[in-house]
């Protein structure tokens, strides 16, 4: 069994669909940490409400859309395998606190956590790093930051899967 799992992937890639099939095959209860909040964002909110619609009823939902670490460590403690759906969504929320002091602070009780946790734990995030370099200042912060994130949370992991088209490719 892997206890620590990064799964990379573009969009529509299958990442969340993989993650959400190996939580379930873990055999633990499944707590679901979500980063992302819908705002006023209709169609987002639509997309968010199908994903609850397919979700199993018995599987914990967290919202922890920048405390990340915080929210996952009791849901380790107790023994629950723990889905996070997504690490850039997250990424990105610290990023727009535009609070450097933030951003460190929570990377590092990330890493921390990572370090020393012994649960069950499966990431998800955007692969950003395959594309042309952004034009903008903020896009290009994101894509580095998120090619830095990835690199770190990859070396907390016992398995990394690149999911493209659907189909996952190990790459740990």
């Amino acid at each position: 069994m892997y206890v620590k799992q990064l799964i990379l992937g573009g969009a529509r890639s299958g990442k969340s669909r993989l993650a959400e099939q190996r939580a379930q095959a873990s055999g633990l209860p499944v707590a679901l940490v979500v980063t992302m909040v819908p705002g006023d964002d209709a169609e987002l909110a639509e997309r968010v409400r199908r994903h609850q619609a397919e979700r199993p009823e018995d599987w914990r939902l967290v919202e922890a859309p920048t405390a990340l670490a915080g929210a996952l460590e009791p849901l380790l403690e107790q023994g629950y395998c723990v889905l996070v759906d997504c690490l850039t969504l997250w990424l990105t929320n610290l990023l727009l606190l535009d609070c450097e002091e933030t951003l460190q602070a929570e990377l590092d009780a990330l890493d921390r956590l990572l370090s020393r946790c012994d649960g069950s734990l499966i990431m998800v995030s955007n692969e950003v790093g395959m594309g042309i370099v952004p034009m903008g200042e903020l896009s290009r912060r994101f894509q580095d930051q998120a090619g830095w994130l990835h690199q770190r949370m990859a070396g907390f992991c016992d398995r990394v899967t690149l999911s493209v088209a659907g189909l996952p490719l190990e790459v740990k």
